[in-house]
């Protein structure tokens, strides 16, 4: 089943228990995958990282700005959406998907970043942040 037919029957789960921040929160999700689908973007899996990282940036301009309520209710947002996304790699997992990229990517130094990059976000296959595999991809390079 597509993620987007279970978010479908999810918001009509959550209207029949009375849930209206749960169904705002699933029909905007909703929404940006029908307009990735009209665009012609098949992957699912990105869109919701997308909105799942958006949603984060905004907690943290809210909280910045001293607006906690708002801050909550985007993380919380965040969260939602983050249920319909596979699993994170733990750090030991990642370290060997990223081991391996690098030396597939014959990588040898810091110049070699982005070919190292290319191999272990195809490996990662978004189940990691960006920022995590640089990290470990930077720290495998020595630099």
């Amino acid at each position: 089943m597509a993620i987007s037919e279970q978010i479908k029957i999810d918001v009509q789960d959550a209207m029949r228990a009375g849930e209206r921040d749960r169904v705002g929160a699933l029909r905007l999700v909703l929404s940006e995958l029908q307009k990735a689908a009209k665009e012609g973007a098949d992957d699912e899996l990105a869109v919701l990282r997308r909105e799942r990282k958006r949603r984060a940036e905004a907690a943290k301009a809210y909280r910045e700005g001293g607006r906690e309520d708002l801050a909550a209710a985007e993380e919380a947002e965040s969260e939602l959406i983050a249920a319909y996304l596979p699993a994170e790699l733990s750090d030991s997992e990642l370290s060997a998907i990223v081991e391996r990229a690098v030396r597939e990517a014959g990588a040898e130094s810091g110049k070699d970043m982005g070919v190292a990059m290319k191999h272990a976000m195809a490996a990662v296959e978004g189940r990691a942040d960006g920022k995590r595999v640089s990290g470990m991809v930077r720290a495998a390079l020595g630099g």
